[in-house]
């Protein structure tokens, strides 16, 4: 009985291996864009010296526009993170969201063929 339980047990651990792989490496993208966005300031009043003035704008949609068309969106992850594939060409990022009224969150990149550009935007949250 035992040596079925352990044979079970590592059929199963075998079986998930795959799985667990993939959930852990995203997938490569040809070209396209990936980075952190934060936000400052992160909360009203004086910038305090021992406290950080920024912070991650974390699950916040964006569009992402060639001229005046829109290509795609994501949301950003709770420590702002994204990674979105795009074609090479010049985009504009940028809320559309009734939040993004007060503030300035618009962001302009340009992903070269074969490239996937790295960048660290920091968004207007408008607070004084």
């Amino acid at each position: 009985m035992a040596n079925t339980y352990c044979f079970c047990r590592a059929f199963v651990l075998v079986a998930l291996l795959p799985l667990v792989m993939m959930a852990e490496t995203p997938a490569p993208i040809a070209s396209g864009i990936e980075g952190v966005i934060s936000v400052s300031p992160s909360r009203p009043g004086p910038i305090r010296k021992d406290g950080p003035s920024t912070a991650p704008a974390g699950g916040i949609e964006f569009v992402v526009k060639r001229a005046e068309t829109r290509v795609t969106s994501f949301i950003t992850d709770a420590e702002g993170r994204f990674r979105v594939s795009l074609p090479p060409g010049h985009y504009t990022v940028l809320r559309e969201d009734p939040g993004a009224a007060i503030g300035h969150w618009q962001f302009e990149v340009d992903v070269a063929p074969g490239a996937v550009q790295k960048v660290n935007w920091t968004g207007d949250s408008g607070m004084r």
